[in-house]
């Protein structure tokens, strides 16, 4: 699809039907979104093969296009991966309905009675790359929240989300649901991302997930509101005071678990005082299972250069450095950092606590690794994204971030005088 006429014409179709069909899940009963939604893990489950089918072709086309180990990693879907999907949509489905809540109730001398209530957001647009499992968890958080959203995934992931997307429409047709709710932006033409962004008049606001080119993009063009992280620049500190064997296997698997994911370490900073003890066996284990240590003040694979701080890798590779004090970890974590996700190993509270004070990442961790950056392993059942900024959401964007709120005022023939 070429025709710019075109596709402005598709997606004001797909705005104009989200918009209607968000008005409708406004006053959605929790029972029915909850029931969209296991019986859409129900079609996850039926469809195994088709989801596997569509996944090949997708690996397929990427092979050939020459991606790379850690983005076919992002792309590829096996069997543990689609029940993975199956059960995070249950497990959105299982949790509290936001819409309707209290979040606060007072009266005032006037007689007023005044509740602050949640209230879905409207409509939302959620662009993003290679990970098809996306098209299930934004699908559900937003529908959860009583929100219409517009889909817009990779183009190398569009055979697997397409097929994830119509489990996803069959879970609505099952429980009586607007079947728009859930919509799929059905062009790999980048002009329908263009588009999403101007779409002010449909959308509320988009949500990108991907790489740096992307997010840049959206933030730059948008004139949608965005919940956005740019990149995920993670840090780990190993304090003088850490203990050995947690520092050792949180280290590993924050850098080797899935190195392709945002919430991977990207830098490593150690404590002047173990760096030759704990900080070189930290180093040589990294580099024995495969990582390329760019080092400064350690015995890495390569000296770091300057620009290896502040770089996201997605792959493994992570620069590592001898800093002299916890502050001037801190300090390098904020000249470098990206306001995601940062971890302090260290058994001693005064220390985690200036870390967890004087840092204002969305996520700071203690003892623990940061690839659980994650709205599932916080119990939010998926997320869309990671949200870096201050406004309105942060951190794992969850159902309950993806609602506003709105005031009931109660009077009893109640005048102003």
């Amino acid at each position: 699809m070429k025709d710019m006429d075109g596709i402005v014409e598709v997606m004001t179709a797909l705005g104009r039907a989200a918009r209607a069909a968000a008005a409708e899940l406004a006053f959605a009963t929790p029972e029915a979104k909850a029931a969209a939604l296991a019986a859409a893990a129900d079609a996850v489950r039926a469809r195994r093969d088709e989801i596997e089918a569509a996944n090949a072709r997708d690996l397929a086309e990427g092979a050939a296009k020459g991606l790379g180990a850690a983005m076919m990693d992002r792309l590829m879907l096996d069997a543990a991966r689609i029940e993975a999907m199956a059960g995070g949509l249950e497990a959105v489905a299982a949790q509290p309905d936001p819409v309707g809540e209290v979040i606060a109730e007072w009266q005032r001398p006037s007689g007023l009675k005044i509740r602050r209530v949640r209230t879905p957001i409207g409509v939302i647009g959620v662009i993003y790359e290679s990970r098809p499992n996306v098209t299930a968890d934004a699908g559900a958080l937003c529908l959860k929240s009583g929100n219409a959203v517009i889909l817009r995934g990779g183009s190398e992931s569009v055979h697997s989300s397409r097929a994830i997307h119509a489990c996803l429409v069959a879970g609505l047709r099952a429980a009586g649901l607007p079947e728009t709710a859930i919509q799929i932006v059905p062009t790999r033409d980048r002009a329908a991302v263009t588009q999403m962004l101007r779409m002010v008049e449909h959308i509320d606001v988009v949500v990108p997930r991907g790489g740096k080119s992307l997010v840049g993009l959206v933030q730059r063009e948008a004139r949608v509101p965005v919940f956005a992280h740019l990149e995920g620049i993670c840090h780990v500190y190993v304090d003088r005071a850490a203990d050995p064997g947690k520092a050792l296997a949180v280290v590993l698997n924050a850098k080797t678990r899935r190195p392709g994911i945002c919430g991977a370490a990207e830098c490593l900073l150690v404590h002047r005082d173990i760096a030759a003890t704990l900080g070189q066996e930290i180093v040589d284990a990294l580099m024995a299972a495969g990582v390329e240590v760019r080092a400064e003040g350690l015995r890495g694979s390569c000296p770091a250069a300057p620009e290896d701080f502040g770089r996201e890798f997605l792959d493994m590779k992570i620069a590592a450095k001898v800093v002299d004090s916890i502050d001037d970890a801190i300090a390098h974590i904020r000249r470098y950092g990206s306001s995601h996700t940062e971890a302090i190993l260290t058994e001693d509270d005064t220390a985690a606590a200036r870390f967890f004070e004087r840092l204002d990442s969305a996520i700071l961790m203690r003892n623990a690794s940061t690839q659980f950056a994650d709205g599932g392993e916080f119990g939010m059942g998926a997320e869309i994204g990671i949200a870096t900024g201050k406004l309105h959401a942060r951190g794992p964007i969850g159902a309950e971030q993806l609602t506003s709120f709105k005031y009931l005022v109660t009077g009893d023939g109640t005048v102003r005088g």
